[in-house]
Order: C-alpha cells, then structure tokens, then sequence
C-alpha cells in the first residue's frame, strides 16, 4: 500500500508493503528516517491521526512507534509528542558534498562582472512586487507569451529607447533568462538564416565561445585594440558577438569608425551582429555611448539584462530583436522554458515605470565610480608601476603590470591573502597576446569589506 499524507504539516509518502501492515509501517517510517526526509526532531503526528490518514487501525499505529521507541529511532515523552530521535539515521546518510578548498572565491572577491549584491534595493524591490501583483489580471499569471509579459515589453521599449538609444518595438522584444540563455536562443536559429561562422572579440568571457559547438557554430576570431574590435579588414563570418560599448575585459570602446563600419558590413552583406551591452549604464568619465542598434535595427540584436545594474540572481534579461529574428527566437524561447517567470517580469517593469531603476542606477553608478577612484589612487600610492585602463565606465579596471611581473603567480599570491581576482590571460580566446595584466572588479566585495581587499590587493603586487 503506498500513501502520501499530511503529518505535522508537510506531505510524506510512506510505502506500506507486504501483507503484515503493522511491520509495513516500522519499515516505512524507518526508511523515512534514515533516508533524512524525517529529520532528527521531526513531530511525528499522533496514532490517532496517522491511523486515520492510512486507514488503519490505531492500535497498529501505537505498537510501532513503540516498537521504533525501544530501537532508538523514535521518542516519546508526555506532552511532547512522539518525534524522530537525535541523531536517528545519521550514520547512514550520505555524507555532504562539499566543494573543494581551491575551487572556492577568496574572503575578498575582486573578480570581475558581478555587482554589489548588499546593494540591491529590497525595500524597492518589495514595494514594486506588492503593487504589480496586486494590480496584475488574473491571466498574467498563466502560460503567456513566450516574449515575455506585454507590460514589461512595453516599459523596456520605452526604457531601452531613452536610456540607451535603442529603437525597439515591444513585439520585437523576446525576456529571457540572463545574457546566456538569449545567445543559447540565437545560436539555435542562426544555422536556419545561413549563419555558418560568427566573429567572436579575442578577449573574452569563455562561455559564448563554448556555447557555439552544439549548433555547429564555428568561431572567427577578431583582435581587439584601445579602439574596440578590430574590423578591418571585414572577418570573414556572417554575424559578429560584439561588445562595442565597453569592450570585456579591455575595457575600450568601439570607435565612431569603427561603429559605421561595423553597421555598413551588416547592412551591405546582409549579416548579423549581436550587441552585449552588459554594463552600458554605468560610465563616469565620458559621455554615454548609444546603442549601436540604432544605426542598423534590421541587423543588429541588441541584449541587454539586470544582471549587473541590480542581481544576476533575477535571471532576467531581453533581446531586441530584427523581424526576421523575432518569430523565430520566440518559438525557440517557447521549447525551451514556455517562459520567464511573470512574477519578476510584472516586478521589473513596476520598478522600472515608477522611476526606481532610473534612481537606482543613479546611485549605483555614483558608489561604483567612487570605488573605482579607490582602487586607482590605492593602486598609486602602493604601486606606482601598475598601469590602470578601461576604467571610464563599467564595473572593472584592467592593471597592467610591470615587465617582470608574472600573472598567475600574482594571482596565486592573491588567492594565499583571500583575495580571488583574475588574470588578463583567463580571458585571452585565441593565445595571451597582450603583456600581464589583472582585470579587477571593484563592484565587490560589499563596502564594509572594500579597503581591506583593496590592501590585499596592493600587498600581493608588492611581494611581487
């Protein structure tokens, strides 16, 4: 007999076998509580209840708790209850894996590409989730559309267009979840449009070159210089994975240029370029750098998330998409998830149409660009030989070391402080071309923690 009752509150599926039904449930419970889905403490609920939940007889039910009382699995005591006992089942359970020393970020994490978590505006957030849920219809809560909920369409339509110069229609827009799983998309219908090679930027994260062997992607690798990706002469692909804003790691910027350029090979071949503007809404010493979306829409897939201006936890992220894009990747985003969750969409697009995200990034963009001027005057005083690039906009500096110095040995010597940072060449595509360097994120850790890192840091450059 097998049954899944409420006890004490929470489901449990016991299975009675055998024609002996009381020695059926001393097994079941036994099991239950070497298998840990009974902890140690656990309020079993009384003969009476159980007996009726399993339609059994009461007495049956007492004479095993009894018998599991005298074998030291269970306990009883007056007015308490009858509960599993401590340490019941300890000894079988499997051990806990845990991950290996050396695979864990240090005390003081400086690696790049994440925010400031202890920064997420909660009160803010919280705010907008009780007012779009309680204004939203009943069938936003359903199967929707796989672009994602129209009222967070519309607002990021609306956002992208005045923040970032994007000429985006809400209908063009497909939400998804983060920059990894848009690309997973578009790598899955590209080879249906004829796109047999893509252009990748020579420094990079390593995911998106990984990605593209399922889909039978092959990479073009293009360099990178202190004007952005080199495009000249045109590499020979049919689409190209640029972050033309802020180039990562490097941290330079997409020349005027090399902008037009890159919009006139799209148009003229007909080709794709996917623009990552992963972090374009923070910069501190220049003007902000638009969308290059806007000079070819037909050729250009814009992604963008909030993985940087608030949490990569959200899994939230959009790709503005050309026409002969938009159906395609939305029956792809269908397979795939049959949608994003609506909960955060109706959340996002409250925050984003009250005006909170606008101050948010407002604040934000004044604490990162004031750690920054930290890591740059600390890096200064306490080495002078260190050469500090990309630091205009975004949430990273790049540290180029003096001749001499070696990178992953500086790296080693960070992890024995508790500082995790990385070095250049854990980004280098096709060979680590450029001299050492450190790419230093100064999002992280939180501020309480941010001088000590930021000494750490100095003190491992200069045991160097």
């Amino acid at each position: 007999m097998e049954a899944t009752r409420a006890i004490s509150g929470v489901d449990l599926h016991l299975e009675l076998t055998g024609h002996r039904v009381r020695a059926g449930l001393e097994a079941a419970l036994r099991e239950a509580v070497q298998a840990g889905r009974l902890a140690p403490g656990t309020r079993l609920p009384s003969s009476r209840a159980l007996a009726a939940d399993l339609g059994i007889a009461r007495n049956t039910v007492a004479e095993a708790y009894g018998q599991l009382v005298a074998e030291g699995w269970l306990t009883a005591r007056q007015g308490s209850g009858t509960r599993v006992a401590g340490g019941a089942g300890a000894a079988s359970a499997p051990a806990a894996t845990r991950p290996s020393p050396t695979a864990r970020p240090g005390r003081y994490d400086l690696r790049a590409g994440r925010p400031d978590l202890s920064a997420f505006p909660r009160a803010g957030w919280l705010a907008a989730a009780r007012k779009s849920l309680s204004a939203a219809p009943s069938a936003a809560l359903g199967y929707g559309d796989p672009r994602g909920l129209p009222e967070l369409r519309a607002v990021l339509a609306a956002y992208l267009a005045r923040a970032r110069g994007v000429r985006a229609d809400p209908d063009r827009i497909v939400v998804c979840a983060g920059f990894t799983q848009g690309l997973a998309l578009l790598y899955r219908v590209l080879p249906d449009l004829g796109v047999a090679r893509i252009a990748v930027e020579e420094y990079g994260r390593p995911e998106p070159l990984q990605g593209l062997a399922p889909s039978g992607l092959i990479p073009v690798m293009v360099g990178v210089d202190d004007r952005g990706a080199v495009l000249d002469p045109a590499p020979d692909a049919e689409a190209m994975l640029l972050t033309p804003a802020h180039q990562f790691p490097l941290g330079s910027v997409l020349s005027p240029r090399r902008r037009a350029d890159a919009a006139r090979w799209a148009t003229g071949s007909g080709g794709l370029i996917i623009e990552d503007d992963y972090d374009g809404e923070f910069r501190y010493d220049r003007q902000p750098v638009g969308a290059l979306q806007a000079l070819a829409p037909e050729h250009v897939v814009y992604a963008g998330t909030v993985s940087k201006t608030l949490a990569p936890g959200l899994r939230l992220g959009w790709l503005v998409l050309p026409a002969r894009l938009a159906e395609a990747v939305a029956a792809a985003k269908a397979t795939t998830d049959a949608g994003t969750s609506s909960f955060e969409q109706l959340t996002l697009a409250e925050f984003i149409a009250s005006g909170a995200y606008d101050r948010h990034i407002r604040r934000a963009r004044l604490a990162y660009r004031r750690r920054r001027d930290r890591l740059i005057a600390a890096l200064a005083r306490h080495a002078p030989g260190v050469r500090v690039s990309g630091i205009a906009a975004g949430l990273h500096a790049v540290a180029e070391l003096p001749a001499g110095l070696a990178e992953d040995r500086l790296v080693a010597r960070a992890a024995a402080r508790g500082l995790a940072v990385e070095g250049l060449g854990s980004y280098a595509l096709r060979g680590h071309t450029r001299g050492p360097a450190l790419v230093i994120g100064y999002a992280t850790p939180p501020e309480h923690a941010y001088t000590t890192a930021l000494a750490r840091l100095t003190a491992a450059i200069q045991d160097e």
